[in-house]
Order: C-alpha cells, then structure tokens, then sequence
C-alpha cells in the first residue's frame, strides 16, 4: 500500500495537465518518454514530387549538315553558299539553324530564286517545367501559329503532314515581296524533344512563273525527313 501512493500521486498529477501535455511529459514507466510509434516522423515528412523522364536527345546536328548536299542543290539552285549560312547560337546544343539561297537564270525565260533554311530547337527534361517532350511540344504549336500568323500572307493553308516525327504540320502561303509573288511552304515538326522547323520559298522573275505550291510542299518535306534523320543520327553518335 505504501509503495503505491508515489504512483498514485503521479497519475493524479498527470490528470490535472492538459491532453497535449500528457502525451508528452506523462507516458507509462516502460517507454521513458520517447514515441514508440516509427510511422509519426515517416507520415511527417513532405511528399516528394515525381521524378520527370529524361529527354531521349543530348544534342543536334550541325544545321548547315543537317540536310544533303544533293538536296540543297536540287532545291536552291547556283547558291550564293552551297555549303550554306548558319545561324548564330550561343549553345549549338540546344538550338541552331542554317539557310541557302540562291538566282538561277534562265535567260530569255526569266530567273527563279528559290530560299531554304533549317532551325533546330532542344530540349531538356526540368523538374520544375516538366518533361523534354512536353516542352518541344508547347514550341512546336508557337511555331506552327506563328507560320500561320505571317504579316501579309495569303492564301494560307494548314494541315498534318504524315511520315514525319511524332508531330508535323505544313503551312502554306502567298506572298508578295521585292515586286514578286512568292509562294512558301514551311513544315514544322518534333521528334522527342527536339523541333525542326523548315522553310522553302520561292518565286519568279523577269517573267518567270512562280513555283507550283505542290512542288514547294513535295521539297520542303524532302528537306525536312533528311532533317529530321540527323537529328536521331547526331545523338547515335554521341
């Protein structure tokens, strides 16, 4: 009975704090104060966020090598450069272009000028902005509006283009310039996380006819393929 009463006097002690004390400062002889419970600082703990998949590309393909030699000729005849313009970037790795251009004469039956160029956009997988792929996506829908949204373009018509990437589009349009009527057909896609955008425009001078928009359409998805390829070839490599 004696041996009790010190026992007993802590109980009521602890009956008089409140609740939140009593977890506390007031837990059974056996446990000597500490949680016994592992899953209180486990269910503590934020959740962490999922991890975004990394981009299938590292890299690009040097964009004035991104499309043959052969088909630059085909398409810009007599060339200024064959080996063509490239753009200025600050990281070749994540964007890049290259452009020809060129007057093929043809005498008495006038001159066509035909302009090609290639631009290149990467991208990289972030854990705050999201996946690679996702990224080239919302970049390759501006681009496709943009096309659209050329200032005193007429005519213009866009539809998927098949075969191509996982997404592709060509937009086609008239336009007048330099006194001459020209025609374009740009051609927009992305594969993974990478965006080739191609460009092929042309028209007629001293009476030549202006190119047929089908066949502008027919070569610029020629350009496109073979850009598109060295992208996949440029990352095998690395």
């Amino acid at each position: 009975m004696h041996r009790s009463a010190p026992r007993l006097t802590r109980i009521l002690a602890c009956a008089a704090v409140p609740v939140m004390l009593v977890v506390a400062g007031c837990s059974s002889d056996s446990d000597g104060g500490k949680d016994a419970s592992p899953s209180a600082s486990a269910s503590s703990k934020a959740p962490t966020k999922p991890t975004v998949q990394p981009a299938a590309f590292d890299t690009l393909p040097k964009p004035c090598d991104a499309i043959t030699p052969k088909t630059t000729e085909s398409l810009v005849p007599d060339a200024k450069d064959k080996s063509g313009t490239s753009d200025r970037s600050n990281d070749v790795s994540a964007r890049g272009g290259c452009s020809w251009n060129g007057l093929d004469s043809k005498g008495v039956k006038g001159s066509q000028y035909r302009w090609l160029s290639v631009s290149f956009m990467r991208y990289d997988s972030d854990q705050a902005r999201g996946a690679g792929d996702k990224l080239a996506g919302e970049y390759y829908a501006k681009q496709v509006e943009a096309a659209k949204a050329t200032e005193g373009a007429k005519k213009v018509k866009a539809e998927p283009a098949t075969g191509i990437g996982n997404q592709a589009t060509t937009v086609t349009y008239e336009l007048r310039k330099t006194d001459a009527d020209f025609g374009y057909a740009t051609i927009v896609t992305r594969t993974e996380n990478a965006v080739a955008t191609v460009v092929y425009n042309g028209a007629g001078y001293q009476g030549a006819k202006s190119p047929n928009p089908a066949d502008l359409v027919k070569d610029a998805q020629k350009a496109t393929k073979e850009a598109v390829a060295s992208v996949t070839a440029a990352n095998k490599k690395s």
